[in-house]
């Protein structure tokens, strides 16, 4: 299998140059590991001497979604812990009487619940944890279950705090007993990060009050506010370790033994949900933009820069770890830049 490195690499060399991201890291793989990898800039455009490097540590921000919540959901689904199709309110007692009781798994994992689109959760339930809890799983929905695909991070909140209670373990501890230990993830963890490996991290946004950007605490506030551990960000990982994630997913030969979820997990999420709803979407993952279900190739995004993709059908996946929060919160220059790098890993 040949990849366009040198392509791959000027492209993203010159999204160094236009400061789109002060670095990135990427890689480009099959069922049997990374094929091929680079890496582009520096850590930190205030230490021009520390260039980034393969085993950089990155605030993975949304990718939180897929290698914590959608990993876990789908560990309870291959074990026959929990049905897709059931109402939450028939097997967990917090959403009894509640709103949320009469939407299912699958609704939460396609974006189509008829939850509030934003979390805002100090501006609507103030700092303490369980009253945070309380105030997401009451809260009325913004529209019916099943009425219209509508992108929420509270879908991934309420997800982790299902699986909470489905295993009786908090997030952290049973993602990294079901996934991440099994599959080698040894530096994916929910933050925040001890002192020396926040030293190897990336830093995204800057910090109002304390006036420098953020290493090794997660850039999102609803994060922090919970501790550093929820379903919508808080993990941190590596290059490797998401190449270690992405290639299981093509590998059946150990699955599920190892990692949890398994093949069966994996090709149920990778086809369309929706029906005729628009946008289309998996089970937590979504058609690449500028492809077609039938290209098959899926992608999941994170706000701080970083990215992954997969295609079962051409049996490849790709990754590519950016800090583009240090510069800006303007999407779009880094969205060429990784359309440009889909099509290029995918080619």
């Amino acid at each position: 299998m040949t990849y366009r490195t040198d392509r791959i690499d000027q492209l993203l060399g010159e999204g160094v140059r236009d400061k789109v991201y002060p670095g990135a890291v990427w890689a480009v793989g099959d069922a049997g590991g990374i094929g091929a990898t680079g890496t582009a800039g520096v850590l930190d455009p205030h230490e021009p001497d520390t260039p980034m490097c393969r085993d950089t540590v990155f605030d993975a921000a949304s990718l939180t979604k897929i290698l914590a919540v959608w990993s876990s959901i789908g560990a309870l689904w291959e074990d026959g812990k929990i049905d897709l199709d059931t109402p939450l309110n028939t097997f967990w007692p917090e959403v009894i009487g509640h709103p949320l009781g009469a939407a299912t798994t699958r609704h939460l994992l396609t974006h189509t619940a008829g939850l509030p689109l934003r979390a805002q959760l100090k501006n609507l339930y103030g700092t303490d944890v369980q009253d945070i809890r309380d105030g997401v799983l009451h809260e009325a929905l913004h529209r019916q279950p099943g009425e219209a695909v509508e992108y929420t991070d509270r879908a991934a909140l309420v997800l982790g705090y299902l699986a909470e209670h489905l295993t009786g373990e908090s997030l952290n501890d049973y993602c990294t007993g079901q996934t991440w230990q099994p599959l080698g993830m040894r530096s994916t963890h929910f933050g925040p990060l001890a002192t020396e490996v926040a030293a190897r991290c990336a830093p995204t946004e800057l910090d109002q009050d304390s006036d420098k950007h953020l290493k090794g605490v997660a850039h999102d506030f609803s994060a922090r506010l919970l501790g550093g551990a929820c379903g919508i960000p808080g993990v941190f990982t590596v290059l490797d370790d998401l190449a270690a994630f992405l290639r299981y997913m093509l590998d059946t030969t150990d699955a599920p033994a190892r990692g949890g979820f398994g093949p069966a997990w994996t090709t149920e999420s990778l086809t369309i949900q929706t029906g005729a709803l628009e946008p289309v979407r998996g089970l937590f993952w979504h058609p690449a933009p500028g492809t077609t279900p039938a290209d098959d190739v899926w992608v999941h995004y994170g706000f701080t820069g970083t990215g992954m993709w997969i295609s079962p059908r051409q049996r490849r996946w790709a990754a590519l770890l950016t800090n583009k929060l240090y510069y800006t919160r303007e999407r779009q220059p880094l969205t060429v830049v990784r359309n440009a790098f889909r099509a290029l890993a995918f080619a």
